[in-house]
């Protein structure tokens, strides 16, 4: 899999990066679909595919990728497939740093330390390749005013988008109300995406240990403020970083 074309999980991100802020919109739900993301792009990418609510290995060599091939040997280590509610409702912690990590690595942000309270030290980041952010952009924009099948991964993009709850941050206001209605609709253009998003939803509403039901697309909300890194679900904060 070569790196000339950006991965899902990093478009995830770059489209919830706030210009003005340099924070991430729904930073709690947003690192439930970068896990949910990384599925994505490995299937995708050939090496997994969903058997019926759950993920199963079908070529286990490494795509080139550090952060996906880690996730597709965790993966083929558990030996069967595995419900991808569970997969995406597990610990991730520093995923979406590594994420930010690796897009300042590229260039497509930059890092702007500071301080939270005057106290503890936070780092937020500004997207430089703003081209780059556009164009990610505009195709979920062409694909809801033009209302034409998008491409699997702009479809998957856009199922991740809402299952994180971006779209109020995407589209926001009365009216963006129809965008966001289009934009969950974009769901049913691609399998594995919506497998992916609606696991990322039951997550978020607490059905991980229920076999997920068909159900019609949900949206989230969070709030955009910065917490200290590490994960919350980690409870030890060393350094903060952007949300």
């Amino acid at each position: 899999m070569g790196r000339s074309r950006r991965t899902i999980p990093e478009e995830l991100l770059l489209l919830a990066l706030d210009p003005a802020t340099g924070t991430t919109a729904q930073p709690q739900s947003l690192d439930l679909g970068l896990a949910g993301a990384q599925l994505v792009e490995l299937a995708l990418a050939g090496r997994i595919a969903p058997d019926g609510d759950r993920i199963a290995v079908v070529l286990p060599r490494p795509t080139g990728d550090p952060t996906l091939d880690s996730a597709l040997e965790l993966l083929r280590r558990r030996g069967s497939p595995v419900r991808a509610v569970h997969w995406i409702g597990g610990p991730r912690l520093g995923l979406r740093q590594t994420y930010l990590t690796h897009l300042e690595r590229c260039g497509m942000v930059h890092a702007v330390a500071g301080q939270m309270c005057g106290v503890l030290p936070t780092t937020r980041y500004q997207a430089t390749e703003t081209a780059i952010s556009r164009e990610i952009r505009n195709r979920l924009d062409n694909a809801i005013r033009t209302g034409v099948p998008p491409d699997p991964r702009t479809a998957a993009l856009a199922a991740l988008a809402h299952a994180v709850g971006l779209g109020k941050h995407l589209y926001p206001g009365n009216e963006g109300r129809s965008s966001r209605s289009r934009l969950r609709d974009l769901i049913r253009h691609d399998p594995m995406g919506g497998l992916v998003a609606h696991a990322v939803m039951d997550v978020q509403n607490g059905a991980a240990a229920q076999p997920r039901r068909s159900a019609p697309a949900r949206g989230g909300a969070g709030d955009p403020a910065g917490v200290p890194v590490q994960s919350r679900r980690g409870g030890v904060a060393a350094r903060a970083v952007a949300h």
